[in-house]
């Protein structure tokens, strides 16, 4: 794992933590999945479902969207790590619900 996918894997991980301690949104299937595949395999695993995740709809109703791996996939520092498809998917699911 280089650094890039170590930083990923830490927001992952900050993700659950803050939507715990700011929603009161305890993402325990997140956490699991992040910890026994990785916050990359679980990133891309997301991403490519045909159904946004509960936890996504979740921070959506809570406004807090910049907590979803959607809007860590679109991050610059994280480029790297994905595909343009994987980038593009998640811009279209992150402006989808910002529209609805």
């Amino acid at each position: 794992m280089n650094d890039t996918e170590r930083r990923f894997e830490r927001a992952m991980v900050d993700i659950y933590l803050t939507a715990k301690r700011e929603l009161g949104y305890n993402a325990t299937r997140f956490m699991q999945m992040v910890s026994e595949r990785g916050g990359l395999a679980t990133a891309r695993q997301l991403l490519w479902s045909d159904q946004p995740s509960d936890g996504f709809e979740t921070l959506w109703r809570h406004g807090r969207l910049d907590l979803s791996v959607e809007a860590h996939v679109v991050k610059e520092e994280f480029a790297e790590l994905f595909t343009d498809e994987d980038r593009e998917r998640a811009r279209t699911r992150l402006d989808d619900l910002r529209r609805a």
